[in-house]
């Protein structure tokens, strides 16, 4: 190994450049004792060495130095000199509580911030908050026991009947009813009581932002830069609005985009049902089996594949539907399933999305009859002419969809036209991400963002996008494009909710009275944020408001996705702020779950190609999931979670952060509370390194030239060297996981081996060999404080704090040119790291021997021969005296014999006292 100062070998590939694209030469080490916080107060003086160092305290401790100093915060001026690093961080959601794969997630990219910091760029690492969506208005009905009523007058001296009915839902029931303004009020009031919660934890956690740099995404300035994005969506022809099926939530009465469904198996039921040939076939039937039989009235069409034989004479002919008697076309189409219940399906406006497709391309009727209550319409259905389907629909009116099955399905028994009994079946069913209830289709009225869906060109685009972002790990990329390929309908963007970021369009309301949607009033850029619901648009009166020649507001939100998708904006100064903008744009990274590839990473590519023809970021991070002892996935609503407060209080913020850095990018953890064996390894490492750095530091200085020069202490430092760049390759390929692991194991035979061979000389008379040993100790201590800090944040601090008045966290990641100034000029060509690898065996070898003589390790041995290969005999013997010191032995032979070491002839001496 080449440990030439002069030569210097930059081992690994270099940092990655941010914003270039370009590799940069590694940064050069900064003197020693330059103050690295730009900006910050310095301690005078190091802090006295603890009699007993602890964990306990640390995080109080050090978030309030590091708040202080701002040891953290972005500089500008160093960001122009040096370069920027860019994060894009996931907004937590502030409603509830965050749980452990909060911290797990949030700590891998915590570690990349803190490698990029040291290895020499200014990091741009915010906090945002999102606070708007159903998860706020949920938890606010439930913790204050309101609903919203927008009919209702705001009341200025509203005080709500509850505070903090936490674990358990208030029934809708018994909830007060109060105005949208007041409702907005209690969810901007419990945000922010949220938010002060959440930096209290990643502050513990130790997370490194800059906490100047935070967001909400209910702020009046996210508000403005969503409205700001959308409006210029609008005028491209990118945003548009359209009555069409929509998926809809009836419980929450909002409709839902693709993004947000799930399937859920639920259980139901196949009804055979009966349909009547016309013509000359009047005495035939086809037999379709479906799971929705209370959509017969809405029923348009039967369906098969045309390449099926049982139902090719029966495309271009008719039936009539059973009950209803409504004559209806049966059509071919490539979506239907021959294998599927009977192979052929009646089409209904609308029971699923694969009904929507068909209506679309088909151009079918619609024949609506769900209402967005989730209840049978009361409306004149005039398609129905028999009088008995009139008398049979009339009497599903006002029903939900399940009393009006049973209806149903009791009057087609009744008729004969049922079948057989309905067969059980387990199916999916598509279900709103959030809700509790299975979702219908109904028609209305929403704004959409063209996503590629219906557009060949951009969703091509979207998909080369996807290939130019660097993935780690690589293979989260397919669910990307499986994801773009698998679009049918482009991004559905309102919302019929209320706390959340208002469209902000006005509608013409015309001489007659009629709402003009074809026309949508917008107002200035420069006026932005407006609230249509509250506010008139320019050049009308309030009093105009619902009046023919007046106007109507937009009472529809964005959806949450449309806001978040603008996390790079809403970060980085957009339009408000262009210089940190054009300093920070675009990011570097955005770390992310891997459940939400399809809505927050996919949206924001969207956006960012909308808006300025680029990806928003160079690189994106994928974490994996946390997992029960069974394997389950941690979540809110299957109560499995785990609040991360007790175990950070009860093992330190060192522990839980060395368990998360323990796993790879996209690995699952499995997570065990009654039993975190992998945090309490982190706890012991984080107690190691307090007691190891005191004892190192208690053999006292070595002169101010020294420098190491004995065989075992070069190879030390010459072992440490491969450390050094296996980490940082590691690093530099988004592998933390990698890089802990051997900057860990070399920690332990540091610890374990180095320091117990070499502290007899540590101590010793001899000056040279003293200061060798000295300046090796010291040079590693102060190396792998650096490997760790990104991992071990408090107690590296802790320690780096007794011999700097600088934090460890603002200096420049070690290299192999550093470390080789620390050896004698003479000693660095052809270093290698084997002396001390050989006599660390050796060491093994003699406590084993001791072991299987069940005798203690201080038992003294007489005389001992040591076996070995040649080449390794021979490097054991450059620390003959140092191996001799270590294993109490007064006299060592070694013999170059054997495969493996050995010791023979072994004789130890009583062990006094």
């Amino acid at each position: 190994m080449c440990l030439r100062a002069s030569a210097v070998c930059w081992c690994g590939s270099p940092p990655v450049g941010a914003h270039s694209g370009t590799p940069q030469t590694p940064p050069a080490p900064r003197p020693r004792s330059a103050a690295h916080i730009e900006g910050a107060r310095k301690v005078t003086e190091p802090a006295a060495i603890p009699d007993k160092p602890a964990l306990e305290g640390l995080e109080a401790k050090w978030n309030a130095r590091w708040e202080e100093q701002g040891t953290f915060h972005f500089n500008r001026e160093a960001a122009r000199a040096k370069g920027v690093y860019s994060v894009d961080t996931p907004p937590p959601t502030a409603s509830g509580s965050l749980h452990i794969g909060h911290v797990f997630s949030y700590t891998h990219t915590d570690v990349i911030a803190r490698y990029q910091r040291a290895a020499g760029h200014e990091v741009f690492y915010p906090m945002g908050w999102d606070d708007n969506g159903l998860p706020t208005e949920r938890r606010v009905q439930n913790y204050f026991g309101v609903r919203c009523d927008p009919t209702l007058p705001y009341d200025p001296g509203f005080e709500p009947p509850l505070h903090g009915a936490e674990g358990r839902s208030v029934r809708a029931a018994d909830q007060r009813p109060i105005s949208r303004r007041n409702f907005i009020e209690l969810c901007e009031r419990l945000t922010v009581e949220d938010e002060q919660q959440f930096e209290h934890l990643w502050r513990m956690v130790g997370l490194s932002v800059d906490w100047s740099q935070t967001y909400r995404t209910i702020s009046d300035e996210s508000i403005a830069a969503s409205q700001r994005a959308f409006l210029r969506n609008l005028a491209r022809g990118e945003a548009y609005q359209a009555d069409a099926p929509t998926l809809w939530d009836v419980t929450f009465r909002t409709a839902v985009a693709q993004a947000e469904l799930e399937d859920r198996e639920r259980d139901g039921a196949y009804h055979a049902l009966a349909f009547h040939r016309t013509g000359d076939h009047e005495d035939e039937d086809v037999v379709i089996e479906t799971t929705r039989p209370e959509l017969l009235p809405a029923c348009v069409a039967l369906v098969a594949h045309p390449d099926d034989e049982r139902y090719q004479p029966l495309f271009g002919t008719t039936v009539r539907t059973p009950l209803f008697d409504v004559e209806v076309p049966v059509l071919p189409h490539r979506l239907a399933q021959p294998d599927k219940g009977s192979g052929i399906a009646m089409i209904c406006t609308f029971g699923d999305v694969t009904d929507v497709v068909w209506w679309r391309e088909l151009h079918l009727p619609n024949r609506t009859i769900i209402g967005q209550d989730g209840r049978i319409l009361d409306l004149d259905p005039t398609w129905i002419t028999d009088p008995h389907g009139r008398e049979v629909f009339g009497e599903l009116v006002g029903k939900t969809v399940f009393s009006a099955q049973k209806a149903v399905v009791e009057a087609l028994r009744a008729s004969g036209e049922l079948l057989g009994d309905p067969k059980p079946i387990h199916h999916p069913v598509k279900f709103f991400e959030k809700g509790d209830r299975p979702l219908e289709i109904v028609s209305t009225r929403q704004w959409y963002i063209r996503n590629g869906a219906n557009d060949p060109e951009l969703r091509a685009t979207l998909k080369r996008r996807g290939d130019e972002l660097q993935w780690h790990p690589a293979f989260m990329h397919v669910r990307y494009d499986n994801w773009v390929d698998g679009l049918n309908s482009d991004w559905l963007v309102s919302r019929q909710r209320y706390f959340g970021v208002p469209i902000p369009v006005w509608y013409p309301v015309l001489a007659d009275g009629t709402v003009d949607h074809d026309h949508p009033i917008a107002p200035a850029e420069a006026d932005l944020p407006v609230d249509p619901s509250s506010q008139a648009p320019k050049g009308f009166a309030e009093a105009q408001r619902g009046e023919p020649g007046g106007f109507v507001g937009e009472v529809d939100v964005l959806d949450t996705w449309a806001t978040s998708s603008l996390t790079p904006q809403l970060a980085g100064g957009w339009e408000r702020d262009p210089e940190l903008w054009d300093l920070v744009a675009p990011y570097d990274l955005r770390p992310q779950a891997q459940d939400i590839i399809r809505t927050w990473l996919f949206s924001t590519v969207l956006r960012s190609e909308l808006e300025d023809h680029r990806l928003p970021w160079a690189h994106t991070t994928i974490s994996g999931f946390i997992v029960d002892p069974d394997r389950k996935k941690m979540s809110k609503s299957k109560g499995n979670v785990v609040t991360p407060l007790g175990l950070l209080e009860q093992y330190s913020a060192d522990a839980v952060r060395y368990w998360a850095s323990a796993y790879k990018l996209g690995t699952d953890a499995a997570f065990d509370p009654h039993n975190p064996k992998q945090i309490k390894v982190g706890r012991r490492l984080a107690i190691k390194i307090l007691n190891a750095a005191k004892f190192v530091l208690g053999f006292g200085e070595p002169a101010a030239d020294a420098r190491s020069t004995l065989p075992i202490d070069v190879s030390l430092l010459a072992a440490l060297s491969d450390v050094v760049t296996q980490a940082t390759k590691a690093f530099d390929a988004y592998d933390h996981a990698r890089a802990l692991e051997v900057t860990e194991s070399f920690f332990w035979t540091f610890c374990d081996d180095y320091i117990e061979i070499v502290k007899e000389r540590a101590y010793s008379d001899d000056a040279a060999g003293r200061d060798s040993a000295l300046v090796t100790l010291r040079t590693a201590l102060d190396v792998l404080l650096r490997l760790f800090a990104p991992f071990i944040v408090y107690a590296t601090e802790e320690v780096y704090s007794w011999t700097h008045t600088e934090s460890v966290h603002r200096q420049p990641w070690p290299t192999v040119s550093e470390i080789a100034e620390a050896i004698a000029p003479d000693r660095r060509e052809g270093a290698d790291d084997g002396v001390f690898q050989a006599v660390s065996d050796a060491l093994i070898t003699f406590r084993r021997a001791k072991t299987e003589a069940k005798v203690k390790m201080r038992t003294p041995i007489v005389t001992a021969t040591l076996h070995g290969p040649a080449d390794r005999v021979r490097l054991a013997a450059q620390a003959l005296d140092d191996l001799r010191s270590v294993t109490k032995a007064q006299h060592v032979e070694l013999a170059e014999d054997g495969t493996e070491f050995t010791i023979s002839d072994v004789a130890f001496a009583p062990l006094e006292g």
